[in-house]
């Protein structure tokens, strides 16, 4: 099964989250952050949104920052995806 978002939405997988500090502290997963960035699955076409014209600006496979508490959650086959608008995405990793 395939996931094709539709408009300005992007189908997002969450990057692992850290599980040691950069001091080597093993961190217990209660107390590891929620990762937000994550790569870029599937790009929506774009098109007109609430009357202006939106460009894509993200394409698969590059790796973005988005805000904390975008988008929804969906599993399929096992995998867990986010859906979010163009511009809930704050940042391209280069």
């Amino acid at each position: 099964m395939k996931l094709v978002p539709l408009c300005d939405r992007i189908v997002l997988k969450e990057l692992d989250a850290e599980e040691t500090t950069k001091s080597g502290i093993v961190l217990p997963g209660q107390a590891q952050e929620k990762p937000q960035q994550a790569e870029v699955i599937a790009v929506g076409p774009g098109g007109v949104v609430e009357g202006k014209e939106v460009k894509m600006e993200v394409k698969i496979g590059d790796k973005v920052i988005y805000s904390k508490y975008a988008g929804t959650n969906v599993k399929l086959d096992g995998e867990e995806y986010i859906i979010v608008r163009q511009n809930d995405v704050l940042a391209i990793v280069e």
